[in-house]
């Protein structure tokens, strides 16, 4: 049976997110634009990312270190019977009834996939990037997303905000993630629409109206999402999603406004990746991030507000 993204168009595959089938004409979807070329140019780094609120880099990692990494997340995986014993353990491959999507745990203890994210090659180009010395987020987001729908449209100040605002994501790729699995899509020109900068970045998912009750601490959060439907959001906000065949090895790094979501996942392996985040050590963190056992989105990271 042939799958959702196997059948053609002129210039793409048939492409889905939170199972909407993206309009693939030139207007609407696009390729992310490499940085390769000013790599060793930190000033020229920094004009992009203001003007593109990105830079992809594919092959930025080395191989070795990323097929490290990987190894430690699929092996953990494995032995928790959470991929199928009939294929090897590398391969990721999904069970007929997984639902996985998010994994923090398998950051923990998990010194391959620190070297990779906190090492010094890594801070090293950040500390290049911003200018000065940096600190990363303790907490890593780590992704095991089984096949299914990817994630919504979001962006990520209204999950890290309350620090300084200039944090910066890194998106790693653990294994090639082509247009099948699916990997990040990011909405061109976002983080310089006043619907992002004036109104949704001033929101935090952890904070509830005091004037509601005493109930309203205890009511299920917004998912921080600024829709389920990705079509809508390009529509609404305007320029195209734009994506790659990410290989692993690649980086994809971006401001912490911009509009990003994934593909939906329509092969039958588990995508891995992970989520880091820097800033300049200089400047105030987001406290919910950070020690030995950072708070996260719990009940002690709640703000009341006067709604």
């Amino acid at each position: 049976m042939t799958s959702p993204t196997q059948t053609a168009t002129a210039q793409w595959p048939r492409l889905f997110s939170r199972g909407r089938e993206l309009d693939g004409s030139p207007t609407s979807l696009g390729r992310l634009r490499e940085s390769t070329d000013v790599r060793g140019d930190p000033a020229a780094l920094r004009d992009r990312m203001s003007e593109d609120g990105y830079l992809f880099l594919p092959g930025f990692f080395d191989p070795a270190a990323v097929a490290d990494a990987r190894r430690s997340v699929t092996d953990r995986l494995h032995e928790e019977g959470l991929t199928d014993p009939a294929f090897p353990a590398d391969l990721a491959v999904a069970p007929a009834d997984s639902s996985l999507a998010f994994k923090p745990d398998l950051a923990h203890d998990n010194p391959a996939l620190h070297q990779l994210l906190y090492g010094r090659y890594l801070l090293g180009f950040y500390e290049s990037l911003l200018g000065g010395p940096v600190r990363h987020y303790d907490f890593t987001w780590m992704r095991a997303v089984a096949p299914g729908r990817g994630t919504a449209p979001h962006g990520d100040v209204v999950f890290m905000g309350r620090g300084t605002h200039h944090v910066y994501t890194a998106w790693v790729p653990l294994g090639d993630a082509d247009f099948e699995q699916g990997g990040l899509m990011v909405l061109e020109g976002s983080h310089q629409r006043p619907e992002i900068l004036d109104d949704y970045a001033l929101r935090d998912v952890d904070t509830y109206c005091t004037n509601a009750g005493p109930a309203a601490k205890d009511e299920p959060r917004w998912n921080g999402s600024l829709s389920d439907d990705p079509v809508e959001v390009r529509e609404r906000l305007g320029g195209r999603w734009l994506t790659a065949q990410f290989r692993a090895g690649d980086l994809l790094t971006f401001s912490i406004y911009l509009v990003h979501a994934s593909l939906d996942n329509h092969s039958n392996r588990i995508r891995l990746s992970s989520d880091s985040r820097y800033q300049l050590a200089s400047e105030p963190v987001d406290e919910r991030w950070i020690g030995e056992a950072p708070v996260g989105h719990g009940p002690e990271a709640k703000r009341g507000l006067i709604c």
